[in-house]
């Protein structure tokens, strides 16, 4: 077999593997980007612990170098607004022969602050990394997705159906994100490729962190919100339900279109009930609207289709 050598600008460490008998297919492998830290690290660590190859993302040499270390993960250095990173990556995935049965579109930053007190930068880059990011990946993979009619999922945010006052750019990017899932499982549901969403609440990250160390503590934005008072996020609990989501929406036999994830029962109200505002506010005051219970059939309609509830 040929040794291939990645470059040392895509590559950070090497994968161990299992022993895999001659009848056994070779492990599936999925891409992960933003595995550095939170919700990234913990979909890469559960895949790789249950077996599947993990390509996984960061930017630092010490996030690299801490992620090529765990069995069945490979690493990789991608930033996701970088078409050259995407490139090289594609090209060593190409080479390993493998191919790819899923992309999990993870990466992503979050700002904050009033539309006067957001710098237009802070909303360029949010815009930039949540919303155009998966949408270069996609381009990129897309075709070795195809070639194993895989998954596609995409982690979105329950701030993808609700909008904070205060995060008007992360709240649009991942109103973005339901958008392109929708369009996407359209695009691609003929060629055997499934899309899926995952909508997280409030679980321990650094996304916080790092949103204050990027728009700095004095900033108006900061100041205006009191967001350094709420920026460490380690009181949270951690997205381990968030990570077995999406190995759920990844390889179970018909995965659901969206999968929302909170960790309390507030946060799974409020967001259940700002869909039905939304309802309420599409239906009335125009000449095609429903009355109550045309409304309620339809929704018994859709729930007869459902999955059993949880508890």
């Amino acid at each position: 077999m040929r040794l291939l050598l990645p470059t040392i600008l895509t590559l950070v460490g090497v994968a161990t593997f299992s022993h895999v008998s001659a009848e056994s297919p070779p492990p599936k492998s999925v891409l992960v980007t933003g595995a550095s830290t939170g919700i990234g690290n913990k979909i890469a660590e559960r895949l790789a612990a249950d077996g599947y190859f993990v390509y996984a993302t960061a930017r630092k040499p010490e996030d690299l170098k801490a992620l090529g270390a765990i069995k069945n993960v490979q690493a990789l250095r991608l930033d996701v607004t970088h078409p050259e990173d995407i490139a090289a990556a594609l090209e060593t995935i190409t080479k390993a022969g493998r191919g790819l049965y899923g992309l999990v579109n993870n990466a992503g930053i979050a700002t904050v602050g009033s539309l006067a007190d957001m710098k237009f930068e802070e909303y360029e880059l949010v815009m930039d990394v949540n919303a155009a990011g998966p949408i270069r990946m996609i381009k990129a993979f897309e075709p070795l997705i195809i070639e194993q009619k895989g998954r596609i999922v995409n982690i979105g945010s329950i701030s993808g159906i609700l909008a904070s006052p205060n995060l008007p750019a992360y709240s649009m990017s991942k109103h973005a994100i339901e958008a392109l899932t929708d369009s996407l499982a359209g695009q691609l549901s003929e060629v055997g490729v499934r899309v899926s969403v995952i909508e997280p609440g409030n679980y321990n990250s650094a996304i916080g962190q790092n949103a204050l160390a990027r728009m700095g503590v004095d900033s108006p934005a900061v100041r205006a919100t009191g967001f350094a008072a709420r920026a460490n996020r380690t009181d949270y609990k951690e997205p381990d339900d968030v990570a077995k989501a999406v190995e759920q929406a990844l390889f179970e036999p018909e995965p659901k279109r969206r999968y929302m994830v909170v960790p309390n029962q507030d946060e799974a109200e409020r967001t259940i009930r700002k869909q039905i505002e939304q309802l309420v506010q599409l239906n009335e005051g125009q000449p095609y609207g429903y009355e109550r219970a045309a409304l309620v059939k339809m929704l018994d309609e859709a729930l007869a289709k459902a999955r059993p509830q949880v508890h």
